[in-house]
């Protein structure tokens, strides 16, 4: 069986610490379908955690019922589910609840501490002592009510071994000088790690950069501009010295703003650092990163929206006369869906002077691209009304004239006769298309004043 890093952030294949590939098999069919995780129990054993904490981490984010069968080992998710999203998933567990939050080694204990609702961490490799709220976690909560195994104690001495001290005892003090001589001996060749402050501190300044900036030091505790600017930072340092355009940094990108808990923010901070110039060419060149935080996330859209203003804002001579072209991009690449600019548009016109004279203008600029918007809405749905429509055409008829048969559902107790028909003749010299459906825009859940951020 393939083995994978355990942090698959890195990609050293020399990397110690290793997992056996996840691998999921789907069962049975229609509502009783689901997916079985084969090897869980060895890739548990490899995360020195119990089997059941990741399979529950996947039924929270699945939004999916999760089983589990102690004697035949078999961890259950409900659903029909891929191997590679499981693997995925698997990650954003090992980076909470497994990786140590400073030197991002998986050789962590988990410990409970009920009264205060408060998971505590500690590293054997570095000695960090972290903890992990369990307040709005699930899965935490969950650790609370089944802590993990304690570590066995250390066994009382033996018969033998009182023996042998005994012995030790009565053989004098030369023989002891020497014991004491060969324990000496050991300790200086022992190869563990120093786990006081200066050894740390110096082990982690021979750490690379992007390491130390995955250090938590309780960030959760902070309000949320410090966040903001501690993901600006992270993502600064990383558009100067890797490649965002390579999955495995968008997918560290994005999992820093997941610990930091700002992901639906974090696209100003993306704005702020990749728009410098060139931010048509740049949208194109980042699209990726930028779905791995809008994709279906119509908050994170909005948001991404601002960033946009911002942007636009800094370089307003520059940019202010494309703002067609910069909206026509983004909805292309599916970055920002068409019910997103419309309600940003509709709510702009709503503000009217309560918003500031460059937004105002902004939305002028704008106008084309919605008015646009709003044509295209309206010709997809004269094509759908236009589908139930037959055009038989009559060769008694002379000239241009054709005959157009539209079917008619009789849901309506006016109707004479189910089924009926209605026919129509239209010379084409007069006929005029008249666009008359028009698109209702659907409400969001979460509503957001995007001048307020």
């Amino acid at each position: 069986m393939a083995n994978v890093n355990i942090n698959r952030n890195l990609s050293d294949q020399f990397y110690r610490y290793k997992m056996p590939k996840l691998v999921a098999k789907v069962e049975g069919k229609g509502n009783g379908i689901k997916t079985v995780i084969v090897n869980m129990p060895e890739i548990a054993k490899s995360l020195n955690r119990p089997p059941m904490y990741p399979t529950k981490y996947f039924g929270c984010l699945l939004g999916a019922q999760v089983n589990f069968d102690n004697k035949s080992e078999r961890y259950i998710v409900n659903g029909a589910h891929d191997s590679n999203k499981l693997q995925d998933l698997l990650d954003g567990f090992i980076q909470k609840y497994v990786l140590c939050q400073s030197c991002e080694n998986p050789e962590t204990i988990l410990s409970v501490n009920k009264k205060k609702e408060v998971i505590g961490t500690n590293c054997m490799a570095c000695g960090h002592s972290g903890t992990i709220s369990a307040v709005n976690d699930r899965v935490a909560a969950y650790i609370l009510k089944n802590p993990p195994p304690k570590p066995q104690a250390a066994a009382a001495p033996t018969a033998a071994a009182a023996a042998a001290a005994a012995e030790s005892a009565a053989a004098g003090p030369v023989a002891n000088h020497i014991s004491n001589m060969t324990a000496n001996n050991d300790d200086d060749d022992d190869w563990g790690e120093d786990t006081n402050e200066d050894a740390v501190r110096k082990r982690m300044d021979q750490l690379s950069a992007g390491a130390k900036s995955l250090m938590l030091n309780d960030d959760l505790e902070k309000s949320q501009d410090a966040r903001m600017q501690i993901f600006f930072e992270f993502v600064e340092k990383k558009a100067k010295t890797v490649d965002l355009t390579i999955g495995e940094h968008q997918k560290a990108i994005k999992a820093e703003a997941d610990r930091l808990d700002i992901s639906d923010k974090a696209v100003i901070v993306l704005c702020e650092v990749l728009f410098k110039d060139n931010l048509i060419e740049k949208v194109k060149l980042y699209k990726n990163l930028f779905l791995r935080f809008t994709h279906e996330n119509h908050r994170a859209q909005k948001y991404l929206l601002r960033g946009i203003e911002l942007t636009i804002s800094s370089m307003k001579e520059q940019l202010m006369p494309k703002v067609t072209m910069i909206f026509n991009t983004f909805y292309d690449l599916e970055i920002i869906v068409e019910d997103v600019f419309l309600d940003w548009f509709s709510r702009g016109q709503k503000r009217g002077n309560k918003i500031n004279e460059t937004t105002r203008e902004l939305i002028e600029k704008a106008r084309p691209f919605i008015t646009w918007l709003n044509e295209a809405s309206e010709e997809s749905d004269d094509d759908e009304e236009d589908e139930n429509v037959d055009v038989d055409f009559d060769d008694r008829l002379v000239g241009d004239v054709i005959k157009v048969t539209e079917q008619e559902n009789n849901t309506s107790p006016k109707n004479a006769t189910a089924g009926s028909k209605k026919t129509a003749s239209i010379d084409t010299k007069d006929t005029k298309t008249t666009a008359s459906a028009v698109k209702n825009n659907k409400p969001d859940e979460d509503d957001i004043d995007i001048d307020a951020i």
